[in-house]
């Protein structure tokens, strides 16, 4: 069994980013600029978005938190999106999810710019991956697919089995590892809650991706010897053991599966981590007009 180190990975990666940065500094006389908006005091997504800028900063891009109370309508939300989608010196938008109930997130992302979504969830960037055309990709599978590429771990062939649906992640994933390229070529199937005979569909896998939300929800019973895992499961729970006050665990039952596998994502420490690179890269070519010219 060996570790996929996402702090490993995404130091590397950060390191190829903060040159690429200077660069763009160098020939256009400003850094790379993420705006993050943040509505309510939601303890995970203040933790998050603080951890992207800390992670733009030690990049060299540009940052900005743009914080609203919760009380904030729809309407002026939107007002300061359209604001930012014309402001020349932003490079990418994003609206940290979720959101109070009273403000709908799909009509929120598609006032993005598609152009400046480095979240990679408007509907034009979900098109065109699915027609493998350039766009931005979920910040979440991005990162993934360069921690696969980063390990070198050759995917054609493979059956993939991806447990959750969400458009954040397992669908955008499944469609990444079937396309033609590598990390790619897989035969993917996409599960969910209500699949019937989970167990055994997810028992065929070579490759999982579990992204379901559920603490420990892939166990042992569940992987074939030599697997392949991917945990996107950040589950939290209160603690007294630990500083914050809170531990966090993934869904797959770490403990008792790591023996069975080939390869494994830690939590914390795997793919949270490569999903602020995703975002980052997603910024930079955005900076550089590497995916939308103009």
């Amino acid at each position: 069994m060996q570790l996929l180190d996402g702090k490993l990975v995404s130091e590397k990666v950060k390191q190829d980013i903060a040159r690429e940065a200077a660069e763009f500094f160098a020939s256009n006389g400003r850094k790379p600029h993420l705006v993050a908006i943040l509505v309510g005091h939601d303890g995970g997504s203040e933790t998050y978005v603080a951890s992207k800028m800390r992670n733009c900063q030690q990049v060299g891009f540009e940052s900005t938190n743009i914080r609203y109370e919760d009380d904030i309508t729809q309407e002026e939300l939107i007002e300061k999106i359209k604001e930012l989608n014309g402001d020349n010196a932003v490079d990418g938008v994003i609206v940290q999810l979720p959101l109070p109930k009273h403000i709908d997130p799909e009509i929120i992302t598609e006032a993005i710019d598609y152009r400046k979504d480095v979240d990679g969830f408007h509907p034009v960037n979900l098109g065109r991956m699915q027609r493998n055309l350039p766009c931005f990709i979920p910040a979440t599978p991005y990162g993934i697919m360069l921690m696969l590429d980063h390990y070198g771990i050759e995917t054609a062939g493979m059956h993939a089995v991806v447990v959750g649906r969400s458009n954040i992640v397992g669908s955008p994933m499944s469609i990444l590892l079937a396309r033609n390229a590598q990390p790619g070529n897989c035969t993917v199937t996409l599960t969910h809650s209500r699949t019937k005979n989970l167990k055994e569909e997810v028992l065929r896998a070579d490759l999982i991706v579990a992204a379901i939300g559920k603490k420990n929800f892939v166990t042992a019973d569940m992987v074939k010897e030599g697997a392949i895992i991917i945990d996107v499961g950040i589950n939290r729970e209160v603690s007294s053991l630990t500083k914050s006050g809170y531990k966090l665990f993934g869904d797959v039952d770490f403990e008792q599966v790591a023996p069975k596998t080939s390869y494994i994502t830690p939590v914390p420490g795997g793919v949270g981590l490569m999903t602020i690179i995703g975002l980052l890269k997603n910024t930079l070519a955005a900076a550089k007009k590497e995916v939308y010219r103009s």
